[in-house]
């Protein structure tokens, strides 16, 4: 069923939108780019993956005990062997990929950056500090590699529930089998307390499953025979029988962990802004070090060249902008992750971004506001009887998926399931068209008759209920009327979106006065009802031409020319709808209205980690470069520096993942 007055649900699958277009074409020019940093070491974190780096920070530590805690120092060339060798177990992989890059003629990067300033110290026999600079850099490399596949890994392993066996059904027998063997429509068995390890039917008459995999609440959800189960889910008291209907590959939680492992490799604007930054900042640091060193020849009368020399090394090795290319997408990953675990899937971290620009959000009704569970109210007949009319009201509605349509199929139970409707054409924010039984029936909204210049009683215009009106033979016959049910947290969702300055807005194709009604209840700023979905599209351009940032949120299938124009589509009920996953921004998996100020507080949080860990990685720099171009900080001083605020940004940007939320 489509219509106006029941916010459709059955348009095409929407097709990529063209800013969605916009997006990709963004990933495609940076596809071939690392998450802002190159790993240099194994993907490994394990200590026994790193015994040349441990080795050559053992002999650095023996070598600085001799020589600080006994005063005693190897003679020349034995401390030269000595350090080159401790030098090359840390710095084999920073020097190698030096060197990959020379050749490409590609010398402004970190480790062209740091392979200099530690040779220039090796050449001024300042031995134990190129060796120290290029072990505690290493080290810092190391940890960061860790904390980005560790990242990593934590978003897979959050949603990465599918168990590796299931128990199937063949020829009476129960086999164990691994789940992408089994094929379609095959019987599948589940103990109380195993996972759900593909989607399917429930054949079983009832059961009760823990879906905290796939919408982030763990409260029971009982399931009756013929619905929906879905991968992931866990099977709570009873041994249950499903009906397979995708493949293990297919299944819904294996498209939403496909969705959010991409979402990590989509960048942020603020990503994209730092790699941009990192390929115009490192030459102009080599060209500040390089003036350093040479610049006061022209006006110190007592110019040194070692000292200068020194200097720039210690203003090369502080300048690396490793704290900045890592923490950053580590703590997108971090929002990603926080905001898996709590039912919201980002498509990608430069939608964390846009959640937090967001003014205005804009929402459907039905499934969004309301629980889209329509109940029939009441049946009015006009020269017909009421149950004929309900029969042949069902046999068209049984067409459509829409839940008004359902409600009607419901209520008209088995007196309709004999009869058959032919030749059903939808037409778009009206309704259905057929025949039943050799009669032409229309059931839709007032502008269906309108439409075909059918009279009806003009009463039933001030019904706030939504209402199917129904005509038979070109005769107005009646209308049945249906009522929806706000969702529990709708009110509180909208407040809160208030409280952080978010303006509310509904659109809807439902009737003004059913419409009204809603927002009133919810408190929303602005709602518009009657509105066909061209019409919607002119409420949020005219947003949009006031420059507000727009969020909409629906069930991302029946308002796709929206969902195109919004600067963000949250889609409620990602779980039912593969077309919601494939199309939106943002799911929100269990279809709680809250959960979309939750993902505007992720992206918040999000940010303002990000932008504490650049602010705390420039003052740092700005500071020790003055200090090292100076004389007063070493490289000793330079390193230490250096990794620890990459360390800290790191910290910083692990944090997320820890975070409770929400409060």
């Amino acid at each position: 069923m489509s219509k106006e007055c029941c916010d459709t649900n059955d348009k095409p699958k929407m097709q990529v939108s063209a800013k969605k277009e916009n997006d990709h074409a963004q990933e495609d020019e940076h596809d071939h780019e690392e998450e802002g940093h190159e790993h240099i070491g194994e993907e490994s974190d394990g200590w026994q993956s790193h015994w040349p780096l441990l080795s050559s920070l053992a002999i650095l530590l023996v070598m600085l005990v001799l020589e600080f805690g006994f005063h005693y120092a190897p003679p020349f060339p034995l401390d030269l062997i000595i350090y080159a060798a401790a030098y090359l177990l840390a710095g084999y992989n920073v020097l190698g990929m030096a060197f990959r890059k020379a050749k490409r003629l590609d010398f402004f990067n970190e480790f062209f950056l740091m392979s200099v300033a530690t040779i220039g110290a090796f050449a001024i026999g300042s031995y134990s500090e190129g060796v120290a600079v290029m072990v505690f850099y290493s080290i810092g490399e190391w940890f960061q590699d860790a904390a980005v596949n560790r990242a990593k890994r934590s978003i897979k392993a959050l949603l990465d529930v599918r168990p590796d066996q299931v128990t199937v059904i063949r020829d009476n027998a129960f086999i164990a089998t691994n789940p992408s063997s089994v094929q379609l429509n095959e019987t599948i068995q589940v103990k109380p307390g195993e996972k759900v390890a593909l989607d399917g039917e429930l054949l079983s008459e009832n059961a009760s499953f823990n879906t905290a995999a796939l919408t982030g609440e763990s409260k029971p959800d009982t399931k009756n025979k013929g619905e929906a189960i879905y991968a992931g889910m866990i099977n709570l008291n009873t041994v249950a029988e499903i009906k397979v209907t995708a493949l293990f590959k297919d299944s819904k939680l294996s498209k939403i962990l496909e969705m959010v492992q991409d979402a990590t490799a989509r960048k942020s604007q603020t990503q994209l802004f730092i790699s941009r930054f990192a390929k115009i900042y490192t030459p102009i640091v080599f060209l500040l070090a390089l003036g350093v060193c040479f610049v006061p020849y022209f006006f110190d009368s007592n110019y040194n060249f070692q000292t200068w020399f020194y200097r720039s090394l210690v203003f090369l090795v502080i300048s690396c902008p490793c704290a900045l290319v890592v923490s950053i997408p580590l703590g997108y990953f971090g929002g990603i992750g926080l905001a898996s675990r709590n039912g919201i899937l980002f498509k990608g971290g430069n939608f964390l971004d846009v959640m937090t620009k967001v003014n205005v959000i804009v929402m459907d009704k039905t499934g969004t506001l309301t629980k889209g569970v329509f109940k029939v109210q009441e049946v009015v007949a006009k020269n017909i009887d009421k149950a004929e009319l309900v029969r042949l009201t069902a046999a068209l509605e049984s067409n459509s998926t829409h839940p008004i349509a359902k409600a009607v199929v419901e209520y008209a139970g088995d007196s309709a399931k004999n009869t058959k409707a032919e030749n059903v054409e939808e037409i778009s924010g009206h309704g259905l068209k057929g025949k039943v039984d050799g009669k032409e029936i229309l059931a839709g909204n007032v502008k269906l008759l309108k439409k075909f210049d059918i009279a009806y009683d003009s009463e039933i215009e001030k019904i706030v209920d939504t209402i199917v009106v129904v005509a038979v033979n070109n005769q107005y016959a009646g209308y049945i009327t249906i009522a929806d049910e706000i969702k529990e947290d709708a009110a509180a969702a909208v407040k809160a979106m208030h409280a952080l300055g978010i303006k509310t807005v509904m659109l809807s194709g439902d009737k003004q006065s059913v419409v009204d009604t809603v927002a009133k209840t919810l408190g929303i700023d602005d709602a518009f009802g009657d509105l066909l979905p061209e019409g919607k599209v002119e409420k949020v351009q005219a947003l949009k031409d006031q420059g507000k940032h727009i969020a909409f949120v629906g069930d991302g299938v029946n308002d796709a020319p929206v969902v195109a124009l919004a600067d963000a589509g949250i889609a409620m009920g990602g779980l039912g709808s593969d077309a919601t996953i494939e199309t939106a921004d943002v799911v929100i998996q269990n279809d709680q209205p809250s959960k979309i100020v939750s993902a505007i507080k992720i992206g918040k949080l999000t940010r303002s980690v990000v932008w504490q860990n650049i602010v705390l990685a420039m003052v740092v720099k700005v500071v020790v470069l003055g200090l090292g171009a100076g004389g007063i900080a070493t490289l000793w001083e330079a390193v230490i520096a250096d990794v620890g605020v990459a360390l800290l940004a790191i910290l910083n940007a692990v944090r997320i993942q820890k975070i409770k939320f929400p409060e």
